[in-house]
């Protein structure tokens, strides 16, 4: 068959290749041993939980257990788990979100696509990447779709940290990815890199700072972005020059590539552009359809003369250069304001306040200056700042900023519409087709039309979305954790339900059931320090199967000066102390005792390998404090370690009392475990009703290692801490009996730099308006609650106590009654208390006789308790992906033995049942559907038509300074044609009339001498579009050196032929049909000898290629004959 043939790009599809069942290339593809396995296991699993008459599943048998009412409604809804969310699309999980811990070093930073590949860059430097015709197959790692990965590349030692891989940009034309980094260097990765581990290969020093973007134009230039407004330009000729050379020789490239770049920086400042180009250029956009290059600063060039067009910033437009050095500086006019403020503030306190008042103010301020060092150094959200670029089919660009908002231009530059869709910020853009999706950094995703109407909306991630890429009928959203999910390019569309309904009749199929122990202890040590036994006698039960050992612990330290430095390292994002140190140290070595005895005694020989825990977590928030261990066996199912804590004492600032927790995945499911201490006192039932409130509603999880930055973060650290301290320092000399007054300055230092830390917390976000512990599957409440009882006596307790009458005294419970009313732990569970009240003892005196023999005789009362909330509705739910976890209580207990305190420590052990999804196999199965069932296969094949289309001719012939109209014409009457126009390569003809081989181009690759406008396109329905071909031939030839360029007269009077491809696609496929056209630039002299006719004012008649502009053609295949006799290739 001809090259010109009208037919079908034969590039692997997706969702493509099920469109037709004529697709004869297709092979089905058959799941392996293994996971056939796996799926029996699972349907076994599923006919045992359904037909045996007794669930026999649970370990343990579970002990009777309270429930508090006012549960399931309200911020105490529980969450809505289903096997796919019945409020977003079914998705292929492409990756699934990995445990943080295993990512450290090498997170995905960034996704690009191909025709063929999707390849993703890490944070350690190394590229990865996925076949698109092997999405669906099972895979060896991570449970993702099988994927090849290369080496890691160390840094370079030039200051710029790692190699990692910060932007990526695929080249059809050469069959390179190239990938920029944060060492500076470009690097280039064959498309069709062989099996197993691969190296990069070109590579060459582009920039001094890390390559933020690179994009390549519709001439096949490389362009490339750093900070301060650099930007740098590959020719073509240069690129294909170092790809041209040999494996011995590809050393040179680094040479060749480093020395032949266009700065057109250098050439910005000698037009007197360089005052507004000052910005990082973290986005680079190709507008293919004009030819002209747009950057994140709103400046466009043009891509065939690099010369800058104008200059515009998301307000409006800068029409010439004049106008520049009016552009205002918002970040210097802010400081300016801030230093007028604080001065004027200071004259004020001068003269109307005391020195105790101006100490305070000066605290206050530091922390103020804080704020504005860390907005100004990008700590805090710019909302100005625009985070993504992309172009539609159309030749809009779409902008999205950092407050959410999307803004349309057109490509000279003109403001057409502005919207907010959703108000976090968008963080990627792309769109294909008659559709635009933006990402946005609360993880959500939204598909707009071309008009800026949202045709669907939903929470693609629990984290934010950081890059979008389309392949094979899908597009891949790469998330701030990791995970990349593709979602179907008709979504929201008719295939969703099928989708969705077909892959929740399978579920059993996918799901996979896991049994958990999880012991939870917590202590008032009332400022002591435990001995090992007593450890040991508390956490006994940890030498059975338990997996998870959570402990918290009050009253760490306390004292006016400790809360005082608590709350200012709180302030800075600093916890713990060395008497918490000393805690979590003692129960690492009690535990690795403990386990190593355990295991002496089963296997009677030390060499034994026994199992042992890892401590994973833990918060302080002044005496509070929380840690999580967990087995050796079970860490890589573990991971995400989250903390926060939230203060309750004294104006919610001071931790004397309030709550620390931790959240963690296991199993892909969330726990979370909560230490409070409540506020005292037999009266303050209220206050303790509203501290729970408080921490439930505010508790917010995040990484405390991203408060901020390595560097600049320890010097904001330094400053403020060093400020606070020695202010409160000095008021604790002067004022040492005044603890209100150092808790308010410590209180007001910690509140001042709420903002950065808010600004920067990174937990999973959570359904709008609902508190985070609200999306957990599992939490846990654990600690000093200090309810008390009410209508007792001492006596009478004492009495009930050693009769062990615990009902009487169980009815007279404060906690038990406000649960029973709805007023605090709503919806929560407790285990039947059948052990003595654990407060309050005489230290060191043994049994129930030790309560408390001082002048106040406290009533002994059930402070330290345990309480949980797992996933059932009812209390006969059954563990499903519906109800992924469901928990008991076997054990509860206090430890009467253990007198190093006023309490009595007390356990809760748990067992636990998790059932999750298995991605690998749900991916199979999502395949299998999309393969296999016929309406899935009748709706694909009517959305992804092709609309019959032709084109007016399949041969151009212009001389310098020509222009010729092409015209495409849909014949469809109901679907509207996308189309665009790439050059598959360029020729030279030699004397004879032949033309050489065509060597490929880049991207696009139009040559330099050819003008193709618009280059993309959508056509209506029985409608036409004209593209205009225009030769502009040089008359130089240039080249750079350092960024200089080196001309001279090049007179090259022979012919050129261009082959252009116009692809036609529908509005939901990625199939392409091809028209392939010739375009021949003939020079004038050789048209004067051969061609004496006059020249016609829209297209030159040749001598050497025969025209067929004007042929009526029904389909493209009645040109073959004509190009059969054409003499080039």
């Amino acid at each position: 068959m001809d090259a010109n043939d009208d037919v079908p790009d034969l590039s692997p599809r997706i969702f493509d290749r099920y469109a037709s069942s004529s697709d004869d290339d297709w092979q089905p593809s058959y799941p392996s041993l293994h996971s056939t396995n796996r799926r029996l296991d699972y349907m076994i699993q599923f006919l045992d939980r359904n037909l045996l008459p007794q669930n026999t599943s649970r370990p343990k048998p579970s002990l009777p257990e309270f429930v508090a009412k006012g549960g399931g409604q309200g911020i105490f809804t529980l969450p809505d788990r289903k096997p796919l969310h019945p409020n977003r699309p079914p998705y292929l999980q492409l990756r699934p979100h990995p445990l943080r811990e295993t990512q450290f070093g090498r997170f995905l930073k960034t996704i690009a696509s191909t025709d063929r590949q999707l390849w993703a860059g890490s944070e350690s430097g190394a590229v990865r990447v996925w076949e698109l015709k092997d999405l669906y197959e099972e895979g060896e790692e991570e449970e993702a779709a099988p994927f090849r990965e290369s080496s890691a590349i160390l840094s370079n030692g030039n200051g710029n940290g790692n190699a990692a891989v910060m932007c990526m940009v695929g080249d059809e034309g050469n069959g390179v990815v190239w990938s920029g980094h944060k060492d500076g260097k470009i690097r280039g990765w064959k498309m069709d890199c062989e099996s197993g581990g691969f190296k990069e290969g070109w590579c060459w020093q582009a920039h001094r700072g890390p390559v933020l973007s690179v994009v390549f134009t519709c001439y096949g230039d490389l362009w490339s972005g750093s900070e301060g407004g650099n930007i740098r330009i590959w020719p073509w000729e240069s690129i294909n020059n170092a790809l041209s050379l040999t494996m011995e020789e590809r050393h040179m490239a680094s040479l060749l590539m480093g020395k032949s770049f266009i700065d057109l920086r250098s050439q910005v400042a000698v037009n007197g552009f360089s005052s507004i180009l000052n910005s990082d250029i973290k986005c680079l956009l190709s507008d293919n359809i004009r030819a002209k290059v747009f950057s994140e600063f709103q400046n466009f060039r043009d891509a065939r003369t690099r010369e800058l067009l104008k200059v515009f910033n998301i307000d409006g437009q800068i029409e010439n250069r004049a106008d520049l050095s009016l552009v205002p500086d918002f970040a210097m006019e802010d400081e300016i304001k801030m230093k007028i403020v604080a001065s004027s503030k200071k004259e004020k306190t001068q003269s109307s306040f005391g020195f105790f008042q101006q100490s305070r103010n000066a605290i206050m301020g530091a922390a103020d200056a804080v704020r504005r060092v860390a907005a100004k150094g990008g700590f805090l959200d710019d909302s100005r700042r625009i985070e993504a670029l992309t172009i539609t089919i159309d030749g809009m660009i779409w902008v999205g900023c950092a407050n959410g908002m999307l803004i349309q231009w057109d490509g000279n530059g003109n403001r057409i519409q502005d919207i907010q869709p959703h108000p976090s910020a968008v963080l990627c853009l792309c769109s294909f087709g008659s559709k635009i999706w933006a990402g946005y950094a609360s993880g959500t995703v939204h598909a707009l039309d071309l008009d800026g109407n949202k045709l669907g909306e939903w929470v693609a991630h629990s984290s934010p979305v950081l890059k979008m890429a389309i392949g094979a009928g899908y597009i891949y959203t790469l998330a701030k954790h990791g995970g990349i999910r593709g979602w179907s390019i008709t979504s929201p569309g008719p295939l969703d339900g099928i989708l969705y309904s077909e892959l929740t009749a399978k579920g059993f199929l996918y799901t996979r059931m896991e049994n958990l122990t999880i012991l939870t202890g917590t202590w008032n040590v009332a400022q002591g320090r435990a001995s090992k036994g007593s450890l040991e006698s508390w956490l006994h039960s940890a030498v059975s199967d338990v997996g998870i050992i959570v402990i918290g612990l009050q009253e760490v330290e306390m004292g006016a000066g400790f809360l005082a430095m608590s709350a200012v390292r709180e302030s800075v994002g600093r916890d713990g102390s060395a008497v918490g140190q000393w805690w979590l140290d003692m129960i690492d070595e009690t535990l690795h005792d403990m386990m190593e005895r355990k295991s002496q005694d089963v296997m009677g020989k030390q060499s034994h390998q026994w199992r042992k825990f890892e401590r994973v977590g833990s918060r302080q928030l002044a005496g509070m404090l929380i840690a999580v261990w967990v087995k050796d066996n079970l860490k890589p199912d573990v991971g995400d370690i989250d903390a926060a804590a939230v203060p309750c004492g004294f104006g919610r600032a001071i931790g004397n009392k309030g709550a620390v927790g931790l959240r963690l995945r296991v199993y892909d499911r969330i726990f979370c475990f909560v230490n409070c201490h409540f506020a005292a006192h037999l009266e303050a039932v209220g206050r303790r009703n509203a501290d729970f409130d408080h921490v439930y509603r505010t508790m917010t999880f995040s990484r405390q290692s991203n408060l901020f930055n390595a560097g600049a973060g320890m010097v904001l650290y330094l400053l403020l801490c060093c400020t606070l301290a020695c202010s409160i320092y000095l008021f604790w000399l002067v004022y040492r009996s005044s603890l209100p007054l150092v808790l308010s300055i410590a209180a007001g230092a910690s509140s001042a730099v709420q903002m950065v830390r808010g600004a920067n917390a990174t937990g999973a976000n959570s359904v709008e308006g609902m508190p985070e512990l609200s999306e957990a599957d599992m939490v846990v409440f654990l600690g000093d609650f200090n309810y008390r009882l009410d209508d007792v006596s001492y006596d009478e307790a004492r009495d009930f106590i050693s009769q062990r009458s615990f009902d009487w005294l169980r009815e007279r419970d404060q906690l038990r009654a406000e649960m029973e009313a709805g007023n605090v732990f709503q919806g929560m569970r407790e285990a039947v208390i059948t052990f003595a009240p654990t407060y309050k003892f005489d230290k060191h005196v043994a049994g129930l006789s030790g309560y408390d023999s001082g002048e106040k005789k406290r009533i002994p009362a059930w402070c330290d308790r345990i309480l949980y909330r797992d996933s059932r509705r009812t209390l006969g739910s059954e563990c499903s992906l519906e109800c992924p976890v469901i928990s008991s209580v076997s054990q509860y207990e206090s430890c009467m033995d253990v007198t190093d305190s006023d309490h009595k420590p007390v356990i809760c052990l748990f067992s636990v049942e998790i059932a999750h999804i298995d991605e690998s196999v749900r991916r199979q199965e999502f395949g299998d559907i999309v393969r296999s069932n016929e309406e899935v296969r009748c709706k694909l094949q009517e959305l992804c038509k092709i609309p019959e289309t032709i084109v007016s001719t399949n041969n151009i012939i212009l001389q310098n300074q020509d222009t010729s109209i092409l015209r495409i014409t849909n014949k469809c009457i109901e679907s509207i044609a996308l189309f665009e126009i790439v050059c598959q390569g360029e020729s030279t003809i030699k004397d004879d009339g032949q033309a050489s081989y065509h060597h490929p181009r880049g991207s696009f690759g139009f040559p330099r001498w050819l003008q193709v406008t618009p280059a993309a396109g959508i056509i209506r329905p029985d409608h036409v579009a004209e593209v205009s071909v225009h030769i502009e031939a040089f008359h130089t030839q240039e080249e750079f050196v350092d960024g200089v360029p080196q001309n001279w007269w090049c007179e090259d009077d022979r012919d050129k032929e261009a082959l252009l491809v116009v692809k036609v696609h529908g509005r939901y496929t990625m199939e392409t049909r091809n028209h392939r056209i010739r375009v021949r630039h003939c020079c004038s002299t050789k048209m004067r000898k051969t061609d004496p006719k006059p020249r016609d004012s829209v297209q030159t008649q040749g001598n050497l290629l025969h025209r067929a502009d004007y042929q009526k053609l029904s389909v493209s295949f009645d040109v073959v004959d004509h190009l059969r006799n054409l003499h080039s290739p």
